[in-house]
């Protein structure tokens, strides 16, 4: 018996400009925002056919980050992080979200400051 091989997107460092933080200097300018997302996709609805209607498109993923960082203001990485982990697992075949945002700038002695958010089976 074969098994089912598991289906996986990852989406890294989808930068944008993101209105986020709590401080008057991040409210006063958009700020740059890595987001890194990985959807496990359901093994059992692999496209048959070389067709994207067959499969989720990964410009859809794309969109939406983009979308939604742009969309308002966010005070926190955990409220943008979770506005995209639910626009994501609303999607056809999506199982599980990993979504990490990153702030890549905020210190300058530290790489940079991250949330992640995931359903991901451990």
């Amino acid at each position: 018996m074969t098994a089912i091989p598991s289906r996986q997107f990852q989406l890294r460092a989808i930068e944008t400009q993101c209105s986020i933080g709590i401080h008057d200097f991040e409210r006063a300018a958009p700020q740059r925002i890595l987001v890194d997302i990985d959807v496990l996709l359901d093994p059992n609805q692999e496209p048959q056919a070389d067709k994207i209607d067959e499969a989720l498109n990964y410009d859809d993923i794309r969109v939406a980050v983009l979308s939604l960082a742009t969309s308002r203001h966010f005070d926190l990485q955990e409220t943008l992080a979770r506005a995209i982990f639910d626009a994501v697992a609303a999607m056809k075949t999506v199982q599980a979200v990993r979504v990490k945002t990153s702030k890549p700038d905020v210190y300058q002695d530290v790489g940079s400051v991250s949330y992640q958010l995931s359903d991901f089976p451990s």
